[in-house]
């Protein structure tokens, strides 16, 4: 399983606005130019995100994007399954949907991918992007190396 650009690239761009949270609205070609993400794109993830709830976007010429939220109440796992749709290993897994597997109530490997769903959704759920920033910070005490995300 792998996330598509959507989610890496809009995980991104969503740390870019935990990093200057409180300070006020960023454009998107500064996102843009700081993760080397094309701005038509930006536009399109942040049309998404913008509808979901996670940010909010500020007119004018000193407008751009904020989050809607604290950054602690913004997890990892609202930005995937906003941009992704529903993270699951096996289309037998994802929540609110019905399997049209004739086999899914004795299945051995759908016991598998439930655990791989339940492990992964714990995981993203855990991190805020408030921790991401908190991350961030640490690694950054030694100013002698570059960090990417």
């Amino acid at each position: 399983m792998r996330l598509s650009t959507k989610g890496r690239y809009g995980l991104k761009a969503m740390f870019e606005l935990a990093l200057s949270y409180g300070d006020g609205p960023t454009p998107l070609n500064t996102i843009a130019q700081k993760r080397n993400i094309s701005v038509h794109y930006l536009e399109q993830l942040f049309a998404t995100l913008r509808k979901a709830g996670l940010v909010k976007s500020i007119r004018g010429a000193q407008g751009g994007y904020i989050l809607a939220d604290k950054p602690e109440n913004i997890t990892v796992g609202d930005v995937l399954r906003t941009l992704e749709g529903p993270i699951a290993p096996s289309d037998c897994v994802i929540e609110n949907e019905e399997s049209d597997c004739s086999r899914v109530d004795y299945c051995i490997t759908r016991v598998i991918w439930e655990k791989i769903k339940e492990s992964i959704d714990s995981v993203i759920d855990s991190i805020s992007l408030q921790d991401m920033v908190d991350d961030h910070k640490k690694l950054h005490n030694d100013d002698s190396i570059m960090y990417y995300i």
